[in-house]
């Protein structure tokens, strides 16, 4: 397949490799951190109790399991359109490959609107702006960032990371702090609705590892990418989950809840300053969701499964400018319009259906093709078992 796209003058262009390991990592833990902590503990803690971190570790080892599958794919597979480039050589159906991606624009606007709904509701706390008029601001923003260069794009959203990780790690070190006691058996659930509690926190939990995946959609614009994708989302992973359950753990034993139990650990002006972190790591997740979209339509666009003015690239930015554009009107339009809180849920299952179909296409490649030798691999019994576990996941929320 050629790797490169057409340009205004009718030269071929391609995406620019500048992304390092280092970049990715962060780059992942950004929107990963961002739209878990920040957005999701709330109402992990309302549905799963002290059994939180339990919660969150169950919801790793399933996005755990799937992103292994991931890192396979990718390594076999470098290409910017990602899950849907997975199901096609996978299955082999144009079709199911175009559904696939379909399912995923729709998860991802659903996503990028729960996160800027949660930002705004950090941002309302310091800036005096209607709701509307701050997503607008937020949304608008991040598209023009996008346009302007991957390296810069994702450079800043990496930046940001770090500051989200520095902000939960105070976060858990003022809850340990602030705890009466540090009773950790008081975690483990001692009733069958306990152990029903954490299950239903985990699907909820899982929206915290929603984005690892939109690492792969960046692998034509990665520096050997057949090595930095698989380790960057697996790292992300792994960091992300540890994270997780230390700043919950955190929380929960500092006895704080409600709508915003990580600024409930803070008073006066270290409240607000906390604040201001929490909104610009939640927005950042803005930001790597209007390029995960841009890249998915520029890589289909390239496989004539969509038009092709999506797989444009700009000349001097090298980026897929009317990709991105498309990406940042359809993440405006799911942020001001979707009454997203009622359809969180709805992003998890599509999300996880997803998974469910990438773990299937790993494990007929693996069954039928050799792994490269550059290759990243897997076991194989890791695609069914993280296919199962993501099914086991929708039914069980069903019943939680």
């Amino acid at each position: 397949m050629n790797s490169s796209a057409i340009g205004p003058a009718g030269t071929h262009l391609s995406l620019r490799r500048s992304l390092t390991l280092l970049t990715l990592l962060f780059y992942g833990l950004a929107v990963i951190v961002g739209a878990g902590i920040y957005v999701a503990i709330a109402s992990v803690i309302d549905r799963a109790g002290d059994a939180t971190p339990l919660s969150f570790l169950l919801a790793g080892i399933v996005a755990g399991l799937t992103g292994l599958c991931y890192a396979e794919l990718a390594s076999r597979f470098p290409e910017a359109s990602g899950a849907a480039a997975y199901v096609m050589h996978g299955f082999g159906s144009n079709r199911l490959a175009q559904l696939t991606a379909l399912a995923l624009t729709v998860a991802i606007a659903i996503a990028a609107a729960s996160i800027a709904s949660g930002s705004v509701s950090y941002l309302s706390k310091l800036i005096g702006l209607s709701a509307t008029a701050l997503t607008t601001l937020l949304v608008v923003g991040f598209t023009m960032l996008a346009m302007l260069g991957v390296r810069e794009s994702a450079s800043l959203s990496a930046a940001i990371g770090v500051l989200e990780i520095l902000g939960i790690a105070v976060a858990t070190w003022v809850g340990f702090l602030t705890a009466p006691d540090l009773n950790v058996e008081g975690m483990l659930p001692s009733s069958v609705a306990g152990w029903q509690g954490v299950v239903g926190g985990s699907f909820i939990a899982f929206f915290a590892f929603i984005g690892f995946e939109s690492l792969v959609n960046m692998a034509e614009e990665a520096k050997e990418p057949r090595r930095t994708i698989p380790y960057a989302i697996v790292g992300a992973i792994v960091v992300s989950t540890l994270l997780y359950i230390a700043v919950s753990a955190a929380l929960v034993l500092a006895d704080r809840g409600g709508e915003s139990p990580l600024i409930g650990l803070f008073q006066g002006s270290h409240a607000s300053l906390f604040a201001a972190v929490g909104s610009l790591a939640i927005a950042n997740g803005v930001l790597v969701e209007i390029m995960m979209l841009a890249r998915l339509f520029y890589g289909m666009a390239r496989r004539r499964q969509l038009p092709a003015f999506l797989e444009q690239v700009n000349p001097r930015t090298r980026t897929p400018i009317v990709a991105t554009a498309l990406a940042g009107a359809i993440v405006l339009a799911a942020s001001v319009l979707i009454p997203f809180k009622q359809l969180v849920g709805f992003a998890n299952t599509l999300t996880l259906g997803i998974f469910v179909l990438v773990d299937l296409a790993l494990w007929r490649i693996q069954n039928t093709r050799p792994t490269g030798e550059r290759a990243f691999a897997v076991a194989r019994w890791v695609p069914p078992v993280a296919a199962a576990s993501a099914v086991a996941l929708i039914f069980a929320n069903l019943f939680a």
